[in-house]
């Protein structure tokens, strides 16, 4: 709806957590994405005989009941429906990855993809710093 409600951090992660509790669940497996503080980009594959509609459903569905119960947000979080665009073949599936990772350097919100914290790539490099840093048993 072109609102800005994902701009705050605390709604960013929101977002990112319902993204995991998806893939944990293995409901559909997350190859990258990026939080704008209006939309969100994401390329997934769903698993089983699940459906990218389906996929779609649940994420929204849980953000929606999420950002409601949790923070008291009242009214319409999504817009109906969502644009999909199929993966055909590796060249594709590189040329979606790149498109994802420079959107916020496009909108102007940073200088480098490296400076955004609501993408998978920041988020995967943090996890393996958080990884590196523990002890070894």
């Amino acid at each position: 709806m072109g609102r800005p409600l994902l701009q705050t951090d605390r709604n960013a992660r929101l977002l990112i957590d319902v993204f995991r509790g998806g893939v944990k669940a293995r409901e559909f497996q997350i190859h990258d994405f990026v939080v704008m503080p209006d939309h969100v980009h994401m390329l997934i594959s769903v698993l089983g005989d699940k459906s990218i509609e389906t996929a779609m459903q649940l994420i929204k569905g849980r953000f929606s009941y999420r950002i409601k119960k949790e923070y008291g947000y009242v009214g319409e979080v999504w817009q109906k429906g969502f644009s999909e665009c199929r993966v055909s073949d590796e060249r594709s599936f590189l040329a979606h990855r790149a498109y994802i990772a420079e959107n916020p350097v496009k909108a102007g919100l940073v200088e480098t993809v490296r400076d955004y914290p609501y993408c998978f790539t920041n988020l995967a490099r943090e996890k393996a710093a958080g990884a590196k840093a523990r002890p070894s048993l």
